[in-house]
């Protein structure tokens, strides 16, 4: 697993290589992240929830059920919705209320 971010929507903000637990998440000479080692990625999505921009996408392999399918986050207040784009062009949201989320 692994993600892929775009540059033409970085911001330079840092805060996807901050929240990085494997360290993977470099910026360039332009500020630009960039992922060093997209093998080694562990497909935590940390990155993906701190992204302001939305430059960040997460791959759902074929191991999954992804067949190449990207995902990304967009926070909404109190909601985290969790976006699939499919390879078509079709797109589902999955929405999680973050104050909510770890109740039991």
């Amino acid at each position: 697993m692994s993600i892929a971010i775009d540059k033409n929507k970085c911001v330079g903000c840092g805060k996807c290589h901050d929240v990085c637990p494997g360290t993977l998440i470099k910026s360039d000479e332009n500020g630009k992240a960039y992922i060093k080692y997209p093998r080694d990625c562990w497909g935590c999505t940390s990155c993906l929830k701190e992204c302001p921009v939305y430059a960040i996408r997460f791959f759902l392999g074929a191991d999954i059920g992804g067949r190449g399918t990207l995902m990304h986050t967009e926070k909404h207040g109190d909601f985290l919705d969790w976006v699939i784009e499919y390879p078509g062009g079709d797109t589902s949201v999955i929405r999680v209320n973050t104050k909510e989320s770890n109740r039991y």
